[in-house]
């Protein structure tokens, strides 16, 4: 294959769109990650990424900016999973399966029943490759915002997502940094449709921060390490993509699950290897 051949990607405009919404979403999602990974919610991840769906139907019936349905739709998922959790017996992550599959029914009914040029596939896996300058705007307005909010007070969040009780000790606002991070979870969510779609949202959401977790043992390495894993594994799922004839969404999905399987097993081979030296120096003395 000539380099003229390996540059071809490049010189579509509708390519260029899509590499640049690659790296945009690739920022937030992947910050976003490392703090749904180390305070355990990748189901709200998941929970909120599907309630969206009703949200932006209601959204284009009233003929409101998508954005507003959606951000809306996944705070009130959020707001109404925190309630029931800590009013009822049942626990947080059943009531988020409960409240998260009852929306993105209602979404899927409230679809079919109107008129609407908007494909449902689209919103669901994404258009990467049909992403117009106003998405990009849009995403990229909500990436820095969101970017910047988590780059700034990320000593804050790390503390509220290992130990609440002491973040409160130590005169940080809980419930505020609670609701922020909910709040950046949607934004996040909405930044993405373009590029991931509501369902393949979470596999940004939660790979490059897990895969992350198992390379580094930093924090503040974590972070700058997932930024890279995300952004290198849509750029290369959006290249791959175009000569596999594929769309570039679940293809970025299969690269960080590959990744993520290459990390795991360093992990687990640096364990072992460990685990030997460790026995092996104990029987010595």
């Amino acid at each position: 294959m000539d380099l003229a051949t390996l540059l071809l990607p490049f010189r579509f405009e509708f390519m260029q769109n899509a590499f640049l919404i690659s790296m945009i979403v690739s920022v937030p999602t992947a910050l976003l990650s490392c703090f749904l990974v180390m305070k355990g919610w990748a189901l709200m991840g998941d929970a909120v990424s599907h309630a969206v769906l009703p949200g932006i139907v209601l959204a284009y019936i009233l003929g409101l900016p998508l954005i507003v349905g959606a951000f809306a739709a996944g705070m009130t998922c959020a707001i109404a999973t925190g309630y029931l959790s800590n009013n009822s017996r049942v626990k947080q992550d059943t009531v988020m399966g409960v409240v998260f599959s009852g929306m993105f029914g209602l979404g899927i009914v409230l679809y079919v029943s109107v008129e609407t040029n908007a494909h449902l596939d689209h919103i669901l896996f994404g258009n990467m490759l049909g992403v117009e300058a106003n998405e990009l705007w849009t995403a990229g307005i909500i990436s820095a915002g969101v970017g910047l909010m988590l780059a700034l007070k990320w000593k804050d969040w790390l503390l509220h997502s290992f130990d609440p009780a002491q973040a409160q000790a130590s005169g940080l606002w809980v419930t505020w940094l609670h609701y922020a991070l909910l709040a950046a979870l949607s934004l996040t969510i909405v930044a993405t449709l373009s590029a991931a779609g509501l369902i393949l949202a979470i596999g940004l959401l939660i790979a490059p921060g897990a895969i992350a977790f198992l390379i580094v043992r930093q924090f503040s390495t974590m972070l700058w390490v997932s930024v890279l894993v995300c952004m290198g594994a849509m750029l290369l799922g959006t290249y791959a993509s175009f000569f596999l004839d594929s769309a570039p969404a679940p293809t970025i999905v299969l690269i960080l699950t590959a990744l993520f399987v290459l990390a795991f097993t360093r992990r687990q081979m640096l364990t072992r290897r460990n685990s030997a030296r460790t026995a092996a120096k104990t029987l010595q003395s």
